[in-house]
């Protein structure tokens, strides 16, 4: 089953259950705060396990003490899609039990 891109009112609409995250250059985005280089760390650990499960894969970059995440779904045509709403939620919930804001 192909997966289309979202329109913008679907989009905007997803948007508004997922605070702090936002749409640049066709990509969902989220930058999260943490309080160590050793629990952004492991963010992003437990983030790749869930992409793995999810098998969709977002770009993850590693800072200091943040851990910023863009996805979109390549198979349609580098949009985004109810694939990259799915994994934005799930990162969500569990965020808070790394710390993150």
């Amino acid at each position: 089953m192909a997966v289309e891109p979202l329109s913008q009112k679907e989009i905007e609409e997803r948007l508004a259950e997922l605070p702090g995250w936002a749409v640049e250059d066709d990509r969902l985005v989220r930058t999260y705060r943490l309080a160590s280089h050793p629990a952004a760390t492991a963010l992003v650990v437990h983030i790749a396990r869930v992409q793995e499960e999810l098998n969709h894969h977002s770009d993850l970059t590693l800072g200091y003490n943040t851990v910023r995440l863009s996805v979109n779904t390549h198979s349609a045509d580098s949009k985004v899609t109810a694939l990259d709403f799915d994994l934005a939620r799930k990162v969500e919930d569990l965020a808070p039990a790394h710390g993150a804001s």
